[in-house]
C-alpha cells in the first residue's frame, strides 16, 4: 500500500521536471568551441570575449550551471549560488511556481518542550478542620469564588464548648476578684492568679481562631452555642470539597482545597542537550491543543538540579498569567523557551526551502526563465515562517511554492536526463 501511494508522487515529480527540461536549445548565433562533458553527444560550450565559458544549452556560465553540474551545490557557502535555466519564460507558471519577496519581522529561536499545567503551589491551600467536631454548616461548594477570610464552614466541638466555658468562668472569677480587691476583702495575689487564669483561657480560644471581639462577646452570652468558623486563607476558587454537613471530622482533616487560578504553573521537560541555552528569567510561550488560537507568555522560574536517567530530560517550571481561567490543572501543552529574539529577521514560507544533500537552498528569481539556486543559513521556525539568517537579501524575489519542480529540473541530469542536442 505504501508503494502504491509513493509511486504516483514520484511519477508526477518526474513528469514536471521533465517538462521543465524538455526543449533545451542552444541560443541562436552561438557556436561550439569544446565539449563540456554532459555525456554522450552533449552540447559544446561557448567562450565569450571575456574568456568566460558559457553553457550552450542554458546560456549561463558553465561553472554556474546547476542543470549540468548539480554536484557543485554541495560546495556552496551561504550566499553563493548556481543557476538553473528553464526551457521557456512560461515554464515556471506551468509548473505552478509562485514567487514573492521575503517578509521582515520578529523571530525568536527557542527550545521546544512538552509540559503539564498545574496549580501555582504558592497560591494553593488545603482548608483543614482546626478542631475535631461536627460540621454544622457548609457554606462553599466546588467552583465557588471565596474572598480572603470568608467563612466556608462551621464546626461544633466539645473542645470548643469546654474552652468557651473555661473562658467565661475565668472571666466571671476575675470580675469577682476585682470587686473583692477593691473592697480590700481579698489579696493582690488572688487577683493576679485570677488574671493569669483568664489570660490562659482566652489564649486557648485565640489559638482556635477566635478574635478578641468574639471572646469579649462570649461572656455576655454564656448559654449560646458556640461554633468554630473555618475561613479561607486567601481569595480564590474552591477546587476540591470533602466537607459534608453533619459529618464528624477530626482535627487537621481536609475540608476544602482553594486555589488562586489567576496564575498557573507549567512543569516542563527540557532536553538535556538544550540545557546550556536555558536560563531562569527567559520568556516561555505556551500553546494548548484545546486553545489553538491563543499563545500564553510567561517566565521560566526554576530549572531542576537533576536529569531523569530514563528520559534524559530535566524538569523546569514556568509561570503564566491566567486571567480568563482557561488554563486547567493537569492540561498537557507544548511550550517554547525563547533563547534568542531577533527584530527585522528575513522570513520565508517553509515551502520556499529545498534541501539538496541535506543542505538548505532557495530559488531566487533572476528572470522569467532563470533562477539562482542559493545556499542559505536557516534560523528558527515558528508560526508557519522560517527565518533565513544568511544568504538572502530581504528585497530579493524567491520561489515560494512548488519549488520541488525547480529542484527536480536542477537534478534531472544526475538521473540520466541531462542536456541533449536538438
Amino acid at each position: 500500500m505504501k508503494n502504491q501511494t509513493l509511486f504516483p508522487f514520484v511519477t508526477v515529480a518526474a513528469i514536471v521536471a521533465a517538462a521543465l527540461l524538455t526543449g533545451c536549445k542552444k541560443p541562436e548565433g552561438q557556436t561550439a568551441a569544446d565539449d563540456h562533458g554532459h555525456g554522450g553527444g552533449a552540447t559544446a560550450h561557448i567562450v565569450t570575449k571575456d574568456g568566460v565559458a558559457m553553457c550552450a544549452e542554458h546560456n549561463v556560465p558553465e561553472a554556474k550551471c546547476a542543470v549540468c553540474q548539480p554536484h557543485l551545490a554541495d560546495k556552496l557557502q551561504p550566499g553563493e549560488s548556481l543557476k538553473v535555466r528553464l526551457p521557456s519564460t512560461n515554464s515556471a507558471a506551468l509548473a505552478g511556481v509562485q514567487t514573492a519577496v521575503p517578509e521582515t519581522g520578529a523571530m525568536a529561536e527557542g527550545i521546544e518542550c512538552v509540559a503539564e499545567v498545574s496549580f501555582n503551589q504558592n497560591r494553593l491551600a488545603q482548608i483543614a478542620a482546626p478542631v475535631g467536631g461536627i460540621l454544622q454548616t457548609v457554606d462553599a461548594d466546588l467552583g465557588s469564588s471565596v474572598a480572603e477570610n470568608q467563612t466556608v464552614a462551621k464546626i461544633w466541638s466539645a473542645a470548643i464548648a469546654e474552652a468557651v466555658a473555661r473562658a467565661v468562668l475565668s472571666h466571671q472569677t476575675l470580675e469577682r476578684e476585682r470587686k473583692l480587691r477593691a473592697g480590700r476583702v481579698t489579696s493582690e495575689k488572688d487577683l493576679q492568679e485570677a488574671e493569669a487564669t483568664h489570660r490562659s483561657a482566652c489564649q486557648q480560644l485565640r489559638t482556635l481562631g477566635f478574635t478578641e471581639e468574639q471572646i469579649d462577646g462570649l461572656s455576655l452570652k454564656p448559654q449560646e452555642q458556640v461554633l468554630m468558623e473555618v475561613r479561607a486563607p486567601f481569595a480564590g476558587e474552591i477546587v476540591e470539597r470533602n466537607a459534608v454537613r453533619g459529618a464528624l471530622v477530626n482535627t487537621g482533616q481536609s475540608l476544602f482545597t482553594v486555589a488562586d487560578r489567576s496564575t498557573m504553573w507549567a512543569m516542563l521537560q527540557v532536553p538535556e542537550a538544550a540545557l546550556a541555552q536555558a536560563k531562569t528569567g527567559q520568556t516561555v510561550e505556551l500553546r494548548a491543543d484545546s486553545l489553538p488560537e491563543k499563545i500564553f507568555s510567561g517566565k521560566l522560574t526554576w530549572i531542576g538540579p537533576a536529569v531523569d536517567e530514563r528520559t534524559r530530560m530535566v524538569r523546569a517550571r514556568a509561570e503564566f498569567a491566567n486571567p480568563d481561567r482557561v488554563l486547567k490543572d493537569k492540561m498537557f501543552v507544548t511550550t517554547r523557551i525563547l533563547t534568542r529574539e531577533t527584530e527585522g529577521a528575513t522570513l520565508v514560507p517553509p515551502a520556499a526551502i529545498q534541501r539538496i544533500e541535506g543542505r538548505p537552498f532557495v530559488f531566487v528569481k533572476q528572470g522569467q526563465d532563470l533562477f539562482d539556486v542559493r545556499s542559505v543559513q536557516l534560523g528558527a521556525q515558528s508560526g508557519g515562517r522560517q527565518e533565513v539568517r544568511a544568504g538572502l537579501k530581504p528585497e530579493e524575489t524567491i520561489a515560494v511554492s512548488h519549488t520541488f519542480a525547480l529542484k527536480s529540473a536542477m537534478l534531472m541530469s544526475s538521473l540520466g536526463a541531462g542536456c541533449a542536442d536538438d
